[in-house]
């Protein structure tokens, strides 16, 4: 079943936005999952907690995005940590996109700020998308 849908994707150039969008809802669990055990179980700071949430899973989606989305290959050690800065600077840009998105919509034009946040992750979700595809893992593919 699962080759079946594999198959249907990949022959309608899909693969990649599908596995995409699953292992960000896996990146998203890995985010959620730290900041509750850090603040609810050892009872840390918000923004350290949520510190912490954000980079561990925007290490794991470098790693995701780079073998499982992107199949993208690096020779050397030189060349996987300049993958990870670029992953790392280009998730800092979306971090400041989704922040600046929703304080104008909030502040702004005083939209409610859960609306605010569902229309900057959809601008936040195609920005990442983007830049992993077009500005990251720009190396050779495996076949």
């Amino acid at each position: 079943m699962f080759k079946k849908i594999q198959g249907f994707l990949i022959a309608k150039n899909l693969w990649e936005a599908f596995t995409y969008l699953f292992f960000g809802g896996l990146t998203t669990l890995v985010n959620l999952v730290v900041f509750f055990f850090t603040r609810r179980i050892l009872n840390w700071d918000l923004v350290v907690a949520n510190s912490l949430a954000w980079f561990l899973s925007v290490l794991f989606a470098f790693v995701t995005n780079k073998r499982w989305v992107f199949a993208s290959k690096t020779s050397g050690a030189s060349a996987y940590l300049i993958e990870l800065g670029k992953f790392f600077f280009y998730r800092i840009l979306s971090y400041l996109l989704d922040m600046g998105v929703v304080l104008l919509l909030v502040q702004g034009f005083h939209s409610g700020d859960l609306l605010a946040k569902i229309i900057s992750q959809v601008m936040v979700v195609i920005a990442n998308y983007l830049f992993s595809k077009w500005l990251i893992f720009t190396g050779d593919k495996k076949k």
